[in-house]
């Protein structure tokens, strides 16, 4: 039985490159992703850039940009595969007004700067699904080079907002659960799978592996921690919040009531937040079930929106 392929989800100024075959996924509108792949070598790269030029040559946020995000990967690609050849495929930059974008000229700037780049650099673009009005899903599967394009339309998306609740109510609802404690998570999952009208489609210990369970399971709202490694979930938060928001309860032993960690989970999007040692994790599943399903199945049926925050 063939392995199954590791999934990555690129968020909005991330890039990925990879020496293994994989399969890659975003979510585009006026941003533009540029996926890359050696002739003779497994090696491929995409990314997911908002806007065309770096002003000033920002480092820390390189992947924001076209100009530095394209010679990023295409820097990368080379230094794996000195002397090989490599493709480039181009999707996105739709005139998207709303969740999905920011106007039209956006996403021509970043379809332009895609193209005169790799023309530069002499990388010929083998496919491109660019421009239009409506935003898109992509799929980049590197070991075949096929990228899978799903069109989201506006009325699409608005139909997704209005049905949510009329939808939720006619299945079970489902919750992925983040927290890098593996007992507190089983513990979680339980109270969880002890409804009748809630399931638990996915567990993950880090934000990076919540990121791809995301995408992967859809869920209707996310349980998660703060304290976590590699990522603390108020970052995490905050980006989900921006780009790819979801109802989220925050979870956690420093979210006390009234204090600034917990307004500023709300800040950031958090639907609700419970301070963890109030479920009194250890004195039994009834005593979690009162205090923490409520909050779960309330913010199951919240719609949230993109959030812009200034800094």
């Amino acid at each position: 039985m063939a392995a199954e392929l590791e999934r990555v989800f690129l968020l909005p100024g991330e890039f990925h490159v990879t020496r293994v075959n994989c399969s890659m996924a975003t979510l585009l509108g006026s941003c533009v992703a540029v996926c890359l792949k050696s002739e003779s070598k497994p090696y491929a790269a995409m990314n997911h850039f908002l806007l065309a030029h770096n002003p000033g040559g920002v480092e820390g946020e390189k992947g924001r940009f076209g100009d530095s995000s394209i010679e990023t990967i295409v820097g990368l690609m080379s230094r794996l595969d000195k002397d090989g050849k490599m493709t480039a495929q181009i999707f996105g930059g739709g005139a998207v007004v709303g969740h999905l974008g920011a106007g039209s000229d956006i996403g021509k700037k970043n379809i332009e700067i895609a193209r005169t780049l790799l023309k530069r650099k002499g990388i010929p673009i083998t496919n491109e699904e660019v421009g239009g009005t409506q935003g898109r899903r992509i799929y980049f599967d590197t070991k075949t080079n096929k990228v899978v394009v799903k069109v989201i339309t506006k009325t699409e998306e608005g139909a997704r907002l209005e049905e949510k609740r009329r939808d939720i109510a006619s299945r079970k609802t489902r919750v992925l659960v983040v927290d890098d404690s593996p007992l507190v998570r089983k513990i979680l999952v339980q109270a969880i799978s002890g409804t009748n009208d809630m399931e638990v489609v996915g567990e993950a210990g880090d934000a990076f592996e919540a990121r791809d369970k995301i995408l992967e399971l859809n869920p209707d709202v996310i349980s998660l921690d703060i304290i976590m490694p590699k990522l603390d979930g108020l970052k995490f938060l905050k980006t989900l919040s921006q780009h790819y928001p979801k109802p989220v309860v925050i979870c956690s032993t420093i979210a006390k009531d009234q204090s600034q960690v917990a307004a500023k989970a709300k800040e950031y999007g958090a639907v609700d937040v419970i301070d963890k040692d109030t479920l009194h994790l250890y004195q039994g599943l009834q005593v979690v079930q009162a205090a923490y399903i409520p909050k779960i199945r309330q913010a199951a049926g919240k719609v949230v929106r993109k959030i812009m925050f200034s800094d």
